[in-house]
């Protein structure tokens, strides 16, 4: 496991979902530019290359896998990307070894398709994309799908549903790491303030 400060990555990967990984990046970014605990927050891809998101956003990592360091939470995102991931051995070899010395792994939307992919999710509540929960129960019919839930927390493993309920993971994170005043605090400067549709 990893020492003070607390480290956070993002991974990117082409075919991510954009809000999946800025959503949770803003509100985790925002908290350590407050936070007497320092955190770092960075992103990361597979080789350090730069990547296109899902809907073309194109993006420039902080770091590679190789080169990233140990972190205290990993944060995966879901997105079209993800149905290559499931079936990537390499990729999933690496997301099992560092779940190994990750204290805290997350995934947004369908990221949890490459956690049960990994064997990750196996016999464990987690929740995803409205619309994957078939694939999820293909992937691992193990796993106890939470089809209610903005997200899932199961101690050493967190999922959230689909795009926009990364923030409120992440707000979450930022509460469980730090306190709730602190979430409070990150949510009113980003101002999100979510009602129902009319």
């Amino acid at each position: 496991m990893t020492t003070a400060p607390l480290r956070i990555g993002v991974l990117v990967f082409d075919g991510a979902e954009e809000l999946d990984v800025v959503g949770p990046w803003d509100v985790l970014a925002s908290w350590a530019a407050h936070s007497a605990l320092h955190p770092e927050v960075l992103t990361f891809s597979p080789d350090g290359a730069g990547v296109v998101l899902a809907k073309g956003l194109r993006m420039v990592p902080d770091r590679s896998a190789d080169d990233v360091g140990p972190l205290h939470v990993l944060v995966h995102p879901g997105g079209a990307g993800t149905r290559r991931l499931v079936h990537d051995s390499a990729h999933l070899a690496w997301l099992r070894a560092t779940r190994r010395t990750t204290p805290l792994v997350t995934s947004v939307c369908t990221g949890a398709l490459v956690l049960a992919a990994a064997g990750l999710l196996a016999g464990r509540p987690a929740t995803t994309h409205w619309s994957a929960f078939d694939e999820l129960a293909e992937i691992d019919p193990s796993v106890l799908a939470d089809t209610e839930a903005r997200f899932v927390d199961d101690g050493d493993v967190i999922t959230s549903a689909g795009v926009s309920a990364g923030i409120d993971m992440a707000l979450h994170l930022v509460a469980r790491l730090e306190s709730v005043e602190a979430a409070r605090g990150v949510r009113r400067g980003i101002q999100y303030d979510p009602a129902p549709p009319v």
